[in-house]
């Protein structure tokens, strides 16, 4: 098993290198990332699409120092793709080898629907939903693809991108109704059924976007993937971005390294938005380099993870849990309570899935430091619980692993995910049940529970004395006026 994989992007704007390290036969993480603007494609587009030499050399300077980055890091596979700019240059064969000699990287070409494959198989394993379209806006080209049911049913590829549009149109003023018209043209190749309420933005120029609405709403996760915002928020703002001058960019929250590029971008995707009829947009983080790596990582098992499995929740389990089993005792504890209380908390049961998490990874702070683990392992989970959850899915984890074994507060002291929070009561209730879940874990290897509520009163049954258990579940935030009774089975 190669336990790093390095993955090379070549794109018409930008070179990225990602590294991740498998920590299981799943399991992985993100270990450097790394990006050179080349502009691979700079003056190819008003040249036949021709490479011109001073951005051939950057890139191969670029990549010479990726391939030493990936050695260093001990990488055993190192794939290197490249896309639309290199996919549409007559003299590619001549950069390819130039990079085989100078670099020493063989670089595979990827035609549009493959590279809109790989943004599909990131978003599908790596996002926590199972329907929508992506849009990865790129230099050159633009990729969509069709997300159904947890499958993959259509990709497209576009001769549409920021690089291609800056140099055709907006470097030439007075040009945008011909942009706009050369946009439209090009999106008359997409089937009627591309239409989805939902949209999975990829690629550096919705970042760019979802950044400046992050900061303009004062939102409270500083975390890129998995932000969702609603688009007829938005979309009369990103009208303004691409027909705004340059200079006037910077009132939109649009950073300087982006002005050149940003409004064919914004072109590109409010058009796209517009016909697909989306009504939210989820950014995503990941594209085609995490793509290219899934394919490899999962070749036998239809580019898919298998059923409840997360790739960050084993990651971190293999990788700071000390003692997994008490963590899966925790998780059964917990569970099962929430059921017995089922009659008193009527909490929606959708909840036991943040529950389970919770009770699993309960104790991962104490990798860091014993003192204060509730508060390490909380921080450490909203901003490490990368893949597959929701913003929303990682603030409630967070919560209830800091308070879980007290009060949880009504002040500023939550207010940076209260925004995202289901009711405090909902949050009490389920850090009650992972407290006491916890307190039966105390010196008891064995199976054994049951547990029964009536009349205000739980009862929880073991063949064990449970002293220890007892002491601290006196100790516990209640939710509402309820007892605990032990008894020995």
């Amino acid at each position: 098993m190669a336990k790093i994989t390095a993955v090379i992007d070549i794109g018409s704007n930008s070179a990225r290198m990602a590294i991740f390290q498998r920590t299981s036969r799943f399991g992985f993480h993100l270990v450097e990332e790394i990006k050179s603007r080349v502009r691979i494609s700079e003056e190819s587009y008003e040249s036949g699409g021709m490479l011109q030499g001073a951005p051939m050399d950057r890139a191969i300077k670029a990549l010479k120092e990726f391939m030493a980055i990936a050695r260093l890091r001990g990488a055993r596979k190192i794939f290197c793709v490249a896309t639309s700019a290199l996919r549409d240059a007559p003299n590619a064969g001549e950069f390819l080898a130039r990079a085989r000699a100078e670099a020493g990287v063989s670089i595979k070409v990827i035609e549009g629907e493959k590279e809109a494959f790989y943004g599909a198989i990131a978003t599908l394993n790596l996002l926590p939903y199972r329907e929508g379209i992506t849009i990865d806006i790129g230099g050159g080209s633009t990729e969509c693809a069709v997300i159904k049911g947890g499958k993959i049913k259509e990709l497209i590829s576009l001769d549409i991108g920021t690089i291609r549009l800056k140099e055709l149109f907006f470097d030439k003023k007075g040009s945008l109704k011909e942009a706009v018209a050369f946009v439209k043209k090009e999106l008359e190749k997409i089937p009627e059924n591309f239409r989805s309420e939902r949209v999975f933005g990829i690629g550096g120029t919705i970042r760019a976007l979802s950044k400046a609405i992050m900061k303009s709403t004062s939102y409270p996760i500083d975390t890129i993937h998995g932000f969702e915002y609603p688009t007829l928020s938005h979309l009369e703002t990103f009208t303004k971005i691409y027909s705004s001058e340059v200079l006037k960019l910077k009132q939109f929250g649009i950073k300087e390294d982006r002005f050149d590029t940003i409004r064919g971008g914004a072109l590109i995707f409010t058009a796209l938005l517009k016909l697909f009829g989306a009504k939210e947009v989820v950014t995503s983080g990941v594209g085609v380099r995490e793509g290219v790596f899934l394919s490899d990582l999962l070749r036998g098992h239809n580019f898919i993870f298998p059923v409840n499995f997360n790739p960050s929740v084993r990651s971190l389990i293999d990788r700071f849990c000390l003692n997994e089993n008490r963590g899966k005792r925790i998780k059964k504890n917990a569970l099962e309570l929430f059921d017995a209380l089922l009659e008193r908390h009527r909490i929606d049961e959708g909840y036991k899935y943040h529950l389970g998490i919770a009770a699993r990874l309960a104790d991962i702070g104490t990798a860091l430091s014993y003192y204060d683990h509730h508060h390490h392992g909380s921080y450490f989970l909203l901003h490490s619980l990368t893949y597959g959850f929701s913003h929303k899915d990682r603030a409630i984890i967070a919560l209830l692993v800091e308070y879980h074994n007290k009060k949880i507060p009504k002040d500023s002291a939550i207010a940076h995910v209260q925004t995202l929070m289901p009711s405090l009561l909902t949050l009490q209730w389920l850090s009650f049940i992972l407290g006491l879940a916890e307190c039966l874990s105390l010196g008891n290897d064995a199976e054994g529970f049951a547990f029964g509520y009536k009349n205000g009163v739980l009862t929880v049954s073991s063949p064990h004395d449970l002293y220890l258990a007892k002491e601290e579940a006196k100790k516990l935030a209640k939710p509402a006026p309820i007892a605990v009774i032990f008894e020995k089975s």
